[in-house]
């Protein structure tokens, strides 16, 4: 192994100390990593290596990097990005909806060059060509997953455990094959945006949860934290992976159905503590998410405790 990666691989094995990360090599210069992440913030303070690309997609949940040029950047589930472990060597990761999980490739360039898989021999397919194209001048490339790229990140997952090895390094060659035809249309790449207004959203989220009882209007918050109203949308749902509107109505019921559940409280009284004057329109919010009225959730739960 290259000493960059061996590098990686202490970089690697620091990082499983704090988090569950399990790896596997899957050829010389390629290695796998599936990670699981909870809580807000983690930091990501490794060796500067701008030989190694890294590779993340994300399976479930939601995760974003604060970078040390000021730009911040989010995926969601089975969006995935490209970037060099020298771009991310002291960045911030944040997890909107505190939790992620999803898969890592970590790629030595210079071994992709010097020593390719069998299979990606005379494709013109070397560390050069990938770094040139996804991560000139240092830039971290993100996209929007489509039907091709689910297919082949989704394999990585569920396999029999005899033909895990075999699929994984099948799917990393198939990758490095779409990703040498992939075109840089503005359509499939995710948006960067400034950590400031980053920083201001997640002030109006905390905002908007620890008033959930209001009806507060984008407007309002505009004013309030002096933004403007289509950059607060846009900038939210990078974040959020929702419009603002559906994410709070999220947190609503959430937090509608444990009053349920762990208070004597009224349909009335918990309607208004989650925002609805109206406990009609409260139990019609209700079922539309639950798929169940109210008092059949409490009833329902109340019967799995006895």
């Amino acid at each position: 192994m290259s000493k960059k990666i061996t590098s990686l691989e202490k970089c690697i094995q620091e990082l499983s100390h704090k988090h569950p990360i399990v790896s596997y090599d899957l050829y010389e210069g390629i290695t796998l990593a599936f990670m699981s992440l909870t809580g807000n913030k983690h930091t990501d303070t490794h060796e500067p290596l701008r030989n190694i690309l890294e590779i993340n997609y994300c399976h479930k949940g939601r995760i974003g990097w604060k970078m040390s040029n000021g730009n911040s950047v989010y995926l969601g589930e089975h969006d995935f990005s490209l970037h060099t472990m020298e771009y991310c060597s002291n960045s911030t990761i944040t997890l909107p909806n505190e939790y992620y999980e999803g898969i890592s490739i970590y790629i030595d360039l210079n071994t992709l060059s010097e020593e390719p898989p069998e299979l990606l021999k005379n494709t013109g397919i070397t560390g050069n060509s990938i770094l040139d194209k996804f991560c000139k001048d240092e830039n971290f490339s993100a996209f929007i997953g489509n039907e091709e790229t689910d297919a082949i990140f989704s394999s990585f997952y569920h396999q029999p455990k005899e033909f895990q090895l075999a699929y994984w390094r099948i799917k990393v060659i198939e990758l490095l094959l779409y990703l040498s035809k992939l075109s840089f249309d503005t359509e499939n790449r995710l948006s960067e945006y400034q950590s400031e207004q980053v920083e201001l959203v997640r002030s109006i989220h905390k905002y908007l949860l620890d008033n959930i009882s209001q009806r507060i209007t984008i407007d309002e918050m505009a004013r309030k934290y002096l933004i403007n109203p289509t950059t607060l949308k846009s900038v939210f749902k990078a974040v959020y992976g929702t419009s603002i509107a559906s994410h709070i109505k999220e947190h609503r019921m959430k937090f509608a159905a444990r009053l349920l559940m762990e208070t004597p409280k009224s349909i009335k009284e918990i309607a208004k503590e989650v925002g609805y004057e109206s406990q009609s329109k409260f139990s019609k919010a209700f079922k539309e998410y639950y798929d169940v009225l109210p008092t059949e959730y409490r009833i329902f739960h109340s019967n799995k405790l006895k």
